[in-house]
């Protein structure tokens, strides 16, 4: 078989303690280093005064990890710069904080050119090459003008937004040809797929060819929806680890008497954070018989914390949470509790397992796999319930759980109070059909059906001179 090699901005290695990041890729590449022998690669997360492409090479968990320093000015154009002030808030629809710089553009071509330069020597010829999220769409370019001609692909974990938004972007038609020197171009899901086959057909004049071949700028990209999963059966079994029970006692003690709505997320704007903290205010206001059963915990481990729209978002939950403490408490009891901190995985589990719901709402989310895990760790004879954003990608393979528009205070104070007061054999059922296509639709299943299409492509049908038209 092929050695996989795996590129991604940062490289997490597992640890197999139970220390990951509570984001879904990290989990993911490492379930998928696991089974496939190669190389991750990406940035080591340290600056350097100068680029050297001096490469760090280790071994940790039977994965080979390769690193680079990138230099200062790197860090602040690519990855603070055009990666985050302006891919992520364009593709998840902020385009009024959407910062457009050209030194931003430079610094992106600039990292994405380095990466190839580094990378290429690792690179043997029969080896099958993943690349990851939109840090990196240029890199495959980059590694074709370096002669590479091993089969790429490129996996999109986040939203591709529509065709209107796409085009507000300065180069936008640079940025999506460089996605046609890849083999296999992958999304989370069906419409994240047709917002892009809508570009390329409205925007370039390219077209479908078949069912997973597009043709423009005179090349042909296999492309495809594969929602990522999560590691259901390892998730299973960390809930019931030492550390897991631990921690779902004492989430047992803190609520008895009460029933707990959960959410964790990332601190980020697309989450839905402040519309959720409104929701769940509403749902105080509309259910006063309710309002000292419940308590609402919102882990939000910090962020970007040099990026100002992040600072802005903290200081508006701190004080949107104040405002409702204030407003609802009692001596016994406050209705939020608002931490920024980062907890381990089986923590975490134990508090999904406390939890009567799980509040996953954000407001444009590639995937989300908090979701998944929520749903992973409940207690068979007696279930949580799942309130979902309409606009996660987990939305389309989730329908049995409660959905919402997260921008509506009201329909989430409506699903808060169904889902604490829904009967078990509801929740049950719901949970049951829920379980079985997180455990079918797992990481596992993610991996193998890309890197399967990656490695054993279908020939695609000739292209007409139109359609392959630049």
């Amino acid at each position: 078989m092929s050695r996989l090699i795996v590129v991604s901005n940062r490289v997490t290695p597992p640890s197999g303690d139970g220390e990951e990041s509570v984001g879904g890729l990290a989990m993911a590449l490492a379930a998928a280093l696991r089974e496939y022998s190669g190389i991750w690669f990406g940035w080591s997360g340290r600056t350097t005064p100068e680029f050297t492409g001096h490469l760090h090479m280790s071994r940790v968990q039977g994965v080979t990890v390769a690193t680079v320093d990138l230099e200062e000015a790197d860090l602040e154009e690519y990855y603070n710069g055009y990666a985050n002030k302006t891919l992520w808030p364009l593709f998840h629809y902020r385009l009024d904080i959407t910062a457009y710089d050209r030194s931003f553009g430079e610094g992106y071509e600039r990292a994405n050119r380095r990466f190839a330069e580094t990378l290429r020597p690792l690179i043997e010829p029969d080896d099958l090459v993943w690349i990851h999220d939109y840090h990196l769409i240029p890199l495959a370019r980059e590694l074709r003008r370096l002669g590479v001609k091993n089969r790429m692909g490129f996996f999109l974990h986040i939203p591709w937004p529509a065709h209107q938004l796409m085009v507000t972007l300065p180069r936008h038609r640079q940025l999506v040809q460089a996605m046609f020197d890849y083999d296999l171009v992958g999304f989370q899901t069906d419409g994240y797929l047709q917002a892009f086959e809508e570009y390329v057909t409205s925007e370039v004049d390219g077209m479908r060819l078949d069912d997973e071949h597009i043709a423009a700028f005179g090349k042909t990209v296999r492309v495809g929806a594969f929602p990522i999963g999560v590691d259901a059966a390892d998730f299973s079994r960390i809930v019931s680890s030492p550390r897991a029970l631990r921690t779902y006692d004492v989430m047992a003690a803190h609520t008895v008497f009460r029933k707990m709505i959960v959410g964790v997320d990332r601190l980020d704007y697309s989450k839905g954070l402040e519309e959720r903290f409104l929701g769940f205010e509403r749902f105080l206001v509309d259910n006063p018989e309710l309002r000292r059963e419940v308590l609402f915990l919102q882990i939000a481990p910090l962020s970007r914390e040099s990026v100002d729209a992040y600072q802005e978002i903290r200081a508006r939950l701190d004080a949107l949470s104040g405002r409702i403490n204030g407003e609802f408490a009692d001596i016994d009891w406050n209705p939020v509790r608002y931490v920024n901190k980062t907890y381990r995985r089986d923590e975490l589990a134990g508090v999904y397992r406390a939890a009567r719901v799980g509040l996953v709402t954000p407001l444009r989310d590639g995937m989300n796999l908090v979701a998944k895990e929520y749903i992973a760790a409940q207690n068979p004879e007696d279930p949580g319930v799942l309130v979902l954003s309409r606009f996660a990608g987990a939305a389309d393979r989730m329908r049995e759980a409660l959905i919402v528009n997260p921008n509506s205070p009201e329909e989430i104070s409506e699903a808060l109070a169904r889902a604490l007061t829904m009967e078990r054999e509801e929740r049950i059922r719901r949970w049951r059909a829920l379980f079985d296509r997180v455990c079918r639709e797992d990481v596992e299943s993610w991996r193998d059906s890309f890197v399967n299409a990656l490695a054993d492509p279908p020939r695609p049908k000739a292209a007409t001179p139109q359609a392959l038209a630049s």
